[in-house]
């Protein structure tokens, strides 16, 4: 699986009322939510964003509340993968359970700018910013971890598995 586009890129602490701001919290639906992602952070977000696209930020992205709607918001607008220094712990277990690639990667969060154009191989964690031409080496997640980003989600996974179970039991 591969993530290719342009990088936006943000500090430390990038919280989830940042991502998605509590005042647009009074939908479920995706599109909406994606529609006001990082508005209080970079008004011009989603104005810019193409699917593909990249998020590079430093530490502690996603903190806050534990709320899915940021990496939903995220995932939503377009973004393929987000590398960051570090994550919050909550935020990084909610984008496996909707599927949104991340990866963490100090060297990338730090030599990765806003607007570099960036190709990351998700099964290997090879991070190549095409604009320098450096490469990078996140770690990986395991295998079953990858086959939930695969699957678009932990509740695609889950349903892909039961369904394949079912039909091998009527073997």
């Amino acid at each position: 699986m591969k993530a290719k586009g342009t990088v936006f890129k943000y500090g430390d602490n990038i919280d989830t009322d940042g991502i998605i701001p509590a005042r647009y919290l009074n939908t479920s639906d995706c599109r909406e939510l994606a529609k006001n992602c990082m508005k209080d952070i970079d008004p011009s977000f989603v104005k810019k964003i193409k699917k593909g696209d990249i998020i590079v930020a430093n530490r502690n992205f996603g903190c806050g509340s534990s709320r899915e709607h940021a990496p939903i918001a995220i995932k939503t607008c377009g973004v393929s993968c987000v590398i960051a220094r570090s994550f919050a712990r909550i935020f990084y277990r909610n984008a496996i359970n909707i599927g949104l690639p991340i990866l963490e990667c100090a060297e990338a969060a730090n030599n990765i700018e806003n607007a570099d154009e960036v190709e990351v191989d998700l099964s290997t964690g090879i991070i190549h910013n095409l604009t320098k031409d450096q490469i990078y080496n996140a770690q990986t997640f395991p295998e079953f971890i990858q086959e939930i980003i695969k699957a678009n989600g932990l509740i695609n996974h889950i349903k892909k598995t039961l369904a394949k179970n079912t039909f091998e039991e009527r073997k």
